[in-house]
Parts: structure tokens; C-alpha cells; sequence
């Protein structure tokens, strides 16, 4: 089954003291790239983040945005009075060197700012390796939404390609149809241009001379071989498709070969009719392009 690149998932979890709240948003990349976004100590989580998002997602850049709203409880909120003492008796000290008058409450307000002191409230009592069941739940769910929306995307660019699939196996038909004609008409061309000559020169040309220019002219031009390679990669095509696997990169490498069989027809054949199905050909082959380049 395809699976697109791109999606957006999301999930939340809410109780009396904790809201989380997780978005994944996933655009295209050739790897795996996850880009956490989370305020401290959530930060820390990345590696655990990347080594779920590793069991369910192959390739592109996903970005997490992680919130979390903690509801705190008296007791999260403490001074540190070692911290507190330490700065106080510094103070103190300068005042007596400097001959300053020391009022307490001044000290006080200016030390109660001072950094670590008063330090936020809860990050010194979380314990992630506790909280990271929760979150990790959280983040399954909001990946099974992402999962389900690049799912459905994928379902419909698969029923794109198999279009575009079907119009390369109509004009590959045309040029099956036409490639005998080409020695033909070379052929009837070439003996009609050597008869206007003759009749101008008065001269003579061996017949065998001429059969020989014809098959020389026909083993270049025979297509009939990268007619059959080509239908081939179409045939492989959706069997990629229908793999249960990433399968973007090797329906790109598969893509990129089809071009190749495409061109050389084009300047092996030198018809115009069949190069004008090799144009309607690489047109659609581009389009396709495009679209194996999203799939994961």
C-alpha cells in the first residue's frame, strides 16, 4: 500500500494536574528526520520520541510539537536557602566593606532574584522516565492519525499512477503498431530518392547495395526491444506498488529507468509520428515523477 510523505496528526491527554497536547506535521525528505519541539526537560525526550516514530514512519522530515501544562501544588514552590544564605552573607559583606548601611529588606528583595534562588516551579521535582508511558501514549495515538491521512492520500495517488500508467501502455501500443512501418517507409524513400538520381545521372545501382542500406538502416532503428523493457517496468511498476514496504524509492529508480527506455525510442526510431508518442510518453512519465517523489 502507498503511504504519502505529508499528513498532520494530532492527540491529547488531560487530567486535574497535567494537559499534553501533541501535533506531528510530516513534509517530504529522502530520510527520516524528527525535529522535536518542547520546552524544558521535554527537550530531552527527542531520542525517545525518534525511536517510536521509527517503528511506523520511513522516510520524510516530521516535526513534533509537544505542550504540556502542569497544574502545581504548594509544595512546588520553594526557596532554596542554601542558595539564599550564601547570597545574603555576600551581601552583607560588601555593605560592611563599602560602609553602606544594610537594611534586611532591601538584601532580601535584591538576593530573592538573584539566579537559582527562587527556581521554577516543578522542573526540579519532574521525573521524565514517569511521565514518558504517558507521553509516549499520546504520541501513538497522534501517530495513528498521521498514519491514517497519509494512508488516504497514498490511496489516491495510486489511482493517479495507475492512470498515468495506462495512458504510457496506450501510446507504447501505437508505437508497437507503428515501429514495423519505419524500414518500410525508409525503405520506399530511399528507392525513391536513388530512382530520381538514376534518372539524372544515367547511371546504374546494384540491388544488393541497396537491401543492404535498408537492413543496415532497419537494425539501428529497431525499437522492438526497448519496446518490450519498457512494458516491462510498467508491469513492475504496479507490482512495487503493491508492495506492503516503502516503496518511494524504488518507484522513483523505476521512473528514472522508463525515461531512459523512453528516449532512446525516441532517437532510435527517428519517425515522427513515433517520436510525437515518445513526447506524450515523457510528459506523462514526468507527472509521475512528481508524484513518486511524495510517496514514503
Amino acid at each position: 500500500m502507498l503511504c504519502s510523505m505529508t499528513g498532520y496528526g494530532d492527540a491529547s491527554y488531560q487530567s486535574d494536574d497535567l494537559q499534553v497536547g501533541i501535533e506531528l506535521r510530516s513534509v517530504n525528505n529522502r530520510y527520516l528526520k524528527v525535529v522535536l519541539r518542547a520546552a524544558e526537560p521535554y527537550n530531552l525526550l527527542e531520542p525517545e520520541y525518534e525511536k517510536v516514530i521509527r517503528r511506523i514512519v520511513r522516510r520524510g522530515t516530521l516535526q513534533v510539537h509537544l505542550r504540556c501544562k502542569r497544574q502545581f501544588a504548594p509544595q512546588d514552590f520553594q526557596i532554596n536557602a542554601v542558595a539564599l544564605k550564601s547570597y545574603l552573607e555576600q551581601l552583607r559583606r560588601f555593605a560592611d566593606d563599602l560602609k553602606l548601611r544594610d537594611r534586611g529588606e532591601v538584601l532580601l528583595g535584591q538576593a530573592l532574584a538573584l539566579p537559582g534562588v527562587v527556581p521554577e516551579p516543578g522542573n526540579a521535582s519532574l521525573n521524565l522516565e514517569e511521565e514518558w508511558p504517558l507521553l509516549e501514549k499520546v504520541l501513538e495515538e497522534a501517530l495513528g492519525r498521521l498514519q491514517t491521512m497519509r494512508q488516504e492520500e497514498g490511496r489516491a495517488m495510486a489511482q493517479e499512477l495507475l492512470l498515468h500508467r495506462d495512458q504510457i501502455r496506450s501510446q507504447l501500443a501505437q508505437i508497437r503498431d507503428r515501429a514495423p512501418t519505419v524500414s518500410v517507409a525508409y525503405r520506399d524513400r530511399l528507392l525513391e530518392r536513388v530512382r530520381g538520381l538514376l534518372a539524372e545521372l544515367d547511371v546504374r545501382i546494384d540491388r544488393a547495395d541497396l537491401i543492404k542500406e535498408v537492413s543496415i538502416f532497419a537494425e539501428r532503428s529497431d525499437i522492438a526491444e526497448e519496446v518490450v523493457r519498457l512494458s516491462s517496468h510498467l508491469d513492475q511498476f504496479q507490482e512495487i506498488m503493491n508492495e506492503p514496504e516503502s516503496t518511494g524509492r524504488k518507484l522513483e529508480f523505476l521512473t528514472q529507468e522508463m525515461f531512459r527506455e523512453a528516449n532512446t525510442i525516441g532517437s532510435k526510431a527517428g519517425e515522427v509520428e513515433i517520436s510525437r508518442h515518445v513526447v506524450e510518453i515523457k510528459g506523462t512519465l514526468e507527472k509521475i515523477r512528481e508524484l513518486v517523489q511524495n510517496i514514503e
